[in-house]
């Protein structure tokens, strides 16, 4: 990955900074992008001392359409001609069922997840069809294959994601750009203490009796997807623990 250059969205925490770290540890230049402008600084100061390799802060919010297209126009020869985008920024609010959902939080996780994700790739990818190479890795999710109870709204942009993806890959197709939909099972990062608004206890519910899928897993799969021979595109990975059989179908144990 020397040489490369990899724009990560939502690198900050859980999948995000694992991606960081994966791909930092392989010597490629780095684009953290993040709304916490402290974490962000903390995570390039700590990935630059590391692994001594360039890294660019890039703190906005992928709502902000405005924002997004100031951050990206601003780039400097040196860091424009981005190699892999990661569209991993993305979150869930609340356990609602859909008629009771809060409409606001919904805005926030419809924003987030699909729109921020589709401002990214218009702003990113006609580049690389200019340049003729790149690499857009959207991070999904089971659930946008599976609904399950409390879940409908960020179910549906997960389902989003993939259609985007799959859009994206057809719309390309006469190009050597390639296009990866990463689809996770249960992964134990902050995403669910967000789903339950904070509740550090109600969270950790969620992987008890069971053994999650970690960041560093999904971050050795992108990589994968992003380290196969520019012929082979790996279109679509599901993966998941174990002992996950579907979004709602797990099996527990008290060994865990």
């Amino acid at each position: 990955m020397k040489n490369k250059i990899v724009l990560i969205t939502g690198a900050t925490s859980g999948i995000g900074e694992a991606c960081a770290e994966k791909f930092a540890e392989q010597g490629a230049s780095l684009i953290l992008n993040s709304r916490n402008t402290a974490k962000i600084s903390a995570l390039g100061k700590r990935l630059s001392e590391k692994y001594k390799t360039n890294i660019l802060e890039l703190p906005f919010d992928v709502r902000d359409k405005a924002a997004a297209t100031k951050a990206i126009e601003s780039l400097t020869e040196q860091w424009e001609k981005v190699d892999i985008l990661i569209n991993n920024a993305g979150l869930v609010i609340g356990v609602d069922k859909e008629q009771n959902v809060n409409l606001e939080e919904a805005d926030v996780m419809i924003d987030t997840n699909i729109k921020g994700l589709l401002t990214m790739t218009r702003l990113i990818v006609p580049g690389m069809i200019q340049r003729q190479r790149g690499h857009i890795i959207n991070i999904g999710s089971i659930a946008g294959e599976y609904a399950y109870a409390g879940g409908s709204v960020y179910c549906a942009t997960k389902a989003a994601v993939k259609m985007l993806s799959d859009g994206l890959r057809i719309d390309l197709v006469d190009t050597p750009l390639r296009v990866t939909n990463i689809r996770p099972g249960m992964v134990e990062t902050n995403f669910s203490v967000i789903r339950f608004r904070g509740d550090k206890k109600k969270a950790d519910t969620v992987y008890q009796g069971m053994q999650p899928l970690t960041g560093k897993d999904i971050a050795e799969t992108v990589y994968f997807a992003a380290a196969a021979p520019a012929h082979v595109q790996i279109a679509d990975i599901l993966l998941m623990p174990t002992n996950q059989a579907t979004a709602n179908v797990v099996s527990r144990s008290s060994e865990y």
